[in-house]
């Protein structure tokens, strides 16, 4: 039967069927012996950056976009210190913050490797200068442990950590960030 053109002049509506029913049954025996789906594994990733001498990471989501420093900076007048300016990129004002200067540091030292890491959450768009992105870093949901002791005001801002080998990266919550009072008020 397999061998029949089912369009065929002579060929009844039952013989069609029972082609179909003999291709049916045949792939399905063809599914055993396809390779079985293994369970992913839920992965987390993230931006590896240093503040205040420590190295942290940042959710990828989180982080919309990575640009150089601005070559233009407007200073707001009557701004508190670790906030350097706005920056016009791309036809958006950009408020950019020293990070590591909010968090209790020194200025970031300005230099090739320094970026601004552009956020976006609940409708806090702001820029936040970093000494420099080492890179992506991924992880399994189940290398997430426990912060280990910070200074200054990281504490605040890192309540989980992802272990890797012997290597600790906090995990810095950019949501923390912009919801934080002292953030939202840059005015002196």
């Amino acid at each position: 039967m397999p061998d029949q053109n089912p369009m065929q002049a002579g060929n009844t509506a039952r013989d069609v069927i029972l082609l179909l029913k003999d291709i049916e049954r045949r792939s399905g025996e063809s599914r055993t012996n396809l390779p079985q789906q293994e369970e992913a594994h839920s992965l987390w990733d993230g931006i590896l950056f240093s503040v205040v001498g420590t190295a942290v990471v940042a959710l990828l989501s989180e982080v919309k976009e990575i640009l150089n420093l601005p070559s233009a900076l407007t200073r707001v007048p009557g701004a508190k210190s670790w906030m350097l300016g706005i920056a016009n990129i791309r036809g958006n004002l950009l408020p950019v913050i020293d990070l590591q200067l909010f968090l209790g540091g020194k200025p970031v030292a300005i230099g090739k490797r320094s970026r601004v890491l552009v956020i976006d959450h609940s409708g806090v768009r702001v820029g936040l200068l970093v000494g420099g992105v080492q890179g992506i870093r991924h992880f399994q949901q189940d290398q997430q442990v426990a912060s280990p002791p910070l200074t200054g005001k990281l504490p605040e801002f890192c309540r989980s950590a992802f272990r890797n080998a012997d290597e600790i990266w906090p995990v810095f919550d950019m949501g923390v960030l912009s919801d934080n009072q002292e953030f939202q008020v840059a005015a002196v």
